[in-house]
């Protein structure tokens, strides 16, 4: 299978804020590969290096050692983010625009020329249950209904990548749902989905394989049946024991 993310040796310092120490290690020495049409977990505790692992993919953070490559095109040049869609686990828009605007000014960002804006349009809000709302402000949907706006935004230029930082955080079980639904349609049409998440149960649903990161490093990586498998409990106990144990 086709290599779409590649990830080597990589590590990302910070300067530390504590008293006597100069930096802090976010990252350190990840190696990670993900193929076309996979959906990968990418799991952790709450300052594992997950959403910095993610903002060097982005060309947001530069790392301090090793290299990241999208598509075969090192991350450092930003031709390789052409073809990625990203959602951030909080999104900022101006709620007093329409999913349909906000949309629009995105295809706008993208250069994409009105009758095939049209169309995609059409087709995102479709796919994330939206369509029925789209002339109304954003301020006016619920949490829910916010982060599927966020998802058709990051799908809006009809990406090959999805990069998802949390994508259900702060939902209620029935906005998880809708999300992990069309996380595996994406899965259906052949997308590749890079995601973090807490909720080990949905990732379990989804996921074709996971890494578990803990300290800035990649404790654990496999398909969730081989982890299942090999650990004899579900993915949950799996995250507990690795993360807990500290191995």
């Amino acid at each position: 299978m086709a290599e779409i993310l590649r990830i080597d040796k990589l590590s990302v310092e910070f300067p530390s804020k504590e008293i006597g120490q100069a930096t802090k290690l976010a990252v350190r020495d990840l190696v990670l590969s993900v193929n076309a049409g996979e959906v990968f977990g990418f799991l952790g505790p709450n300052g594992a290096g997950k959403t910095t692992t993610m903002n060097v993919l982005l060309g947001f953070v530069n790392a301090t050692r090793g290299q990241a490559y999208l598509f075969g095109v090192n991350v450092r040049d930003p031709i390789a983010r052409q073809r990625i869609g990203y959602l951030p686990e909080l999104t900022y828009y101006y709620k007093f625009l329409t999913a349909e605007e906000l949309l629009r000014f995105y295809c706008k960002v993208f250069g994409i020329k009105r009758d095939v804006a049209d169309r995609r349009i059409d087709s995102v809000l479709k796919l994330v249950e939206i369509d029925h709302a789209r002339k109304r402000p954003i301020k006016s949907y619920s949490k829910g209904m916010q982060q599927r706006v966020g998802l058709a935004q990051a799908l809006i230029n009809d990406p090959d990548l999805l990069i998802l930082d949390e994508p259900t955080s702060g939902l209620d079980p029935i906005g998880r749902m809708q999300v992990r639904a069309i996380i595996q349609r994406l899965k259906g049409e052949g997308k590749t989905v890079f995601f973090s998440s807490h909720e080990l149960g949905e990732v379990e649903t989804v996921c074709d394989r996971v890494g578990i990161l803990s300290s800035g490093e990649l404790k654990m990586q496999g398909s969730v049946t081989e982890l299942t498998d090999r650990y004899r409990c579900n993915l949950e106990q799996i995250f507990l024991k690795i993360v807990g144990n500290g191995i």
